[in-house]
């Protein structure tokens, strides 16, 4: 049951966040992992690129998180003649009063599932940029709000690019993070066999947390307190990618501000009052290593982007 207005003052974000991941649990099997990286995006405010091969679970994950809130939801299912208008809406002439009324698309509501993202074409792509970058969208020379709780999470394959549009630079840096989810354990694949004989669990999972409580978990994570220290630390990480071997374009300050984000999600989530060394690290891949575009040579060589930032990490001075 929901808990009234003055109850959700009282209620910390470490037990807003448990309720939910428990009730994601339930549905997604041996990726406790991923849940929490998937909530660290959501309580951080920032949007979710969930990659990985076909039947790991990220839309069931995305559909999990939906579900676990009484927000409005909205899936999106990317296709090369998918068009601009078909995500944010379009004006209709109403010949009776002779005006026209804008219909919202799916891109008004609270969490948006955008999966296989790469599969529509670059126009198309581009119509979430100022979506995810601004929480508005421009129509008809107006410009609409989006809700004050917005999520965008996107899933994308990385074989079968025959079809596909890669992202450019700019719509990958608007993701605070991006991850994937892997195989899960034997043990853990028959528990999904079994949970799946008679129908979906997504089919009997109910919102545990109100639209409320959702936004009072964002809100407790903006307090958690981020030291000089911490800051300089996480900036300098992010600054040594500009100029690490391999690395032709470094990650932009949005990734300092995104990893600074993230870390105090998980510091909440972890009881802490502040950002320590260790949210950054168990972070900085996951929200770094998508921004950055590496040189042709060092790619071909078999170098990648989390390598950069895994050896950075091992080399950068951690504060005391």
């Amino acid at each position: 049951m929901y808990r009234n207005n003055s109850e959700i003052d009282t209620l910390s974000g470490q037990e807003i966040y448990q309720k939910i991941y428990h009730n994601i649990q339930q549905v997604v099997e041996g990726q406790s992992t991923a849940i929490r990286n998937l909530l660290a995006g959501f309580a951080s405010g920032g949007h979710v690129l969930l990659e990985d091969y076909p039947g790991t679970g990220k839309t069931t994950l995305a559909k999990a998180l939906a579900y676990s809130i009484d927000a409005r939801f909205k899936r999106i299912q990317f296709t090369p003649d998918l068009l601009p208008s078909d995500i944010i809406g379009v004006s209709i002439f109403n010949q009776s009063d002779r005006t026209f009324q804008f219909h919202e698309g799916p891109i008004f509501a609270n969490i948006v599932l955008v999966d296989e993202i790469n599969r529509a074409s670059p126009r198309t792509q581009s119509a979430l940029l100022e979506a995810m970058a601004e929480s508005q969208v421009s129509v008809d020379g107006q410009i609409r709000k989006l809700p004050d709780l917005f999520l965008v999470i996107a899933t994308q394959n990385p074989v079968g690019s025959h079809g596909t549009y890669p992202l450019p630079e700019a719509q990958m840096d608007r993701f605070a993070l991006q991850f994937s989810l892997g195989y899960v354990a034997p043990e853990n694949e028959v528990k999904i066999l079994s949970a799946q004989l008679q129908n979906h669990p997504l089919d009997r999972i109910k919102p545990c947390v109100s639209l409320s409580e959702a936004i009072a978990l964002i809100q407790q994570v903006e307090q958690i307190r981020v030291s000089d220290v911490m800051k300089r630390y996480l900036v300098d990480l992010v600054n040594a990618t500009r100029t690490a071997e391999g690395i032709q374009l470094g990650s932009s300050p949005r990734g300092s501000l995104a990893l600074m984000k993230v870390a105090q999600a998980l510091a909440l989530f972890d009881g802490y009052t502040f950002v320590a060394p260790e949210q950054i690290q168990e972070l900085a891949v996951m929200v770094i290593a998508h921004r950055l575009v590496m040189q042709p040579q060092a790619r071909f060589s078999g170098q990648t982007a989390a390598g950069v930032v895994q050896d950075l990490l091992k080399t950068l001075p951690v504060p005391s």
